[in-house]
């Protein structure tokens, strides 16, 4: 018997996402983003952000099952990003993964948003190797963790960022340097035309025994505005800086995940997340992988920010483990740590719990 269909609702941050995934197959998804109205205040409001969800959740899910020629009907489960994020945005994509489940009488799971990053590798490259060694890079998160079974056995993290994650990091700086939000794309784009040797910015972290394969992007921050701060009256080398920037970012985050990979005998590195996007942090992932003898695999760009589709890629893979679905009583947690790929929390009058 074939398996369902998964629709995958994911609104964690500023993005509305949709999608539809059976056997491992994405059939369609669709994105709604509210970046533009967040732009003109440097970064993520979460009362534009949630509002925004309300009114695109609807449409997303439409043009999804449109593109896979599908209708609702034809949905046998829901997965929904139940954590961590933005509180009212979580909420509206819970509040409208239960109505689908409950309409159609279906089960519904809850999915923890950066394992949702780590399984959208499996929409382009086919099921993750186990063990595998997944590095997680985006705005907010910056993790290193040994994968096995990603929806059977508990993720270990080998390390995590300790104050700003690497996405954060582009973000800020990149306000600092003038260019606009998001911060990663435009420091991006701005390297192309720099020296990445101009700058010689620290690499944080980078000989510490103890937090060898921790992240910290807090003092590389504050480097690059002093950096910025020693050319007052001057113009800023903008091109030059963001090389430098970039390239700092893409060293500490590929040299720690290639040495965690030889240290645990793991031949595959899974690098996922908005700044698996970046193209120096692929390029040079690329390069010490084809090193050491590693595979690298990255989702396809259109997957590796915020998406519908990875969200629907995790609720596929516990459907055919036969997990057991959520709660009616499901709620969110904004501040999840990553220890299943299914976050089931529930509403306690202490607060917030995993189930």
């Amino acid at each position: 018997m074939s398996s369902p269909i998964v629709l995958g609702i994911e609104s964690s941050c500023d993005e509305t996402g949709a999608g539809l995934v059976r056997g491992g197959r994405l059939l369609g998804h669709a994105l709604a983003s509210s970046m533009d109205e967040h732009a003109r205040y440097g970064g993520v409001v979460p009362e534009i952000a949630a509002r925004a969800h309300v009114h695109a959740l609807r449409p997303v899910v439409q043009r999804a099952l449109d593109e896979a020629g599908l209708r609702l009907a034809d949905i046998g489960a829901v997965a929904v990003t139940t954590g961590p994020g933005l509180s009212g945005a979580l909420q509206v994509g819970l509040a409208g993964a239960k109505a689908v489940a409950y309409a159609l009488g279906v089960p519904l799971y809850g999915v923890h948003h950066l394992a949702g990053h780590v399984a959208a590798d499996t929409l382009g490259h086919g099921p993750l190797p186990d063990p595998c060694m997944v590095l997680i890079v985006s705005g907010g998160h910056t993790s290193l963790l040994l994968v096995r079974d990603l929806v059977r056995d508990p993720i270990v993290h080998l390390g995590d960022t300790l104050d700003d994650a690497a996405g954060e990091c582009f973000d800020k700086v990149a306000r600092v340097f003038g260019l606009p939000y998001p911060g990663g794309p435009a420091i991006d784009r701005a390297a192309r035309a720099g020296d990445p040797r101009a700058v010689p910015f620290p690499r944080p972290l980078a000989g510490s025994p103890e937090h060898r394969y921790d992240f910290s992007f807090s003092g590389l921050k504050t480097a690059a505005a002093r950096w910025a701060e020693g050319h007052a009256g001057r113009e800023l080398p903008v091109p030059d800086g963001a090389a430098s920037l970039q390239e700092a970012v893409a060293d500490v985050l590929t040299r720690k995940a290639v040495e965690a990979c030889a240290e645990h005998g793991v031949d595959t590195l899974v690098v996922v997340g908005g700044v698996a996007a970046n193209s120096r942090v692929r390029s040079l992932a690329e390069e010490r992988c084809r090193t050491a003898g590693i595979t690298l695999r990255v989702p396809p760009l259109r997957l590796c920010t915020d998406n519908g589709a990875m969200i629907a890629a995790v609720g596929d893979l516990l459907v055919r483990a036969g997990a057991e679905p959520a709660p009616l009583d499901m709620s969110i947690d904004p501040s999840a740590p990553l220890e299943y790929a299914a976050l089931h929390p529930v509403s306690t009058k202490a607060g917030t719990v995993a189930a």
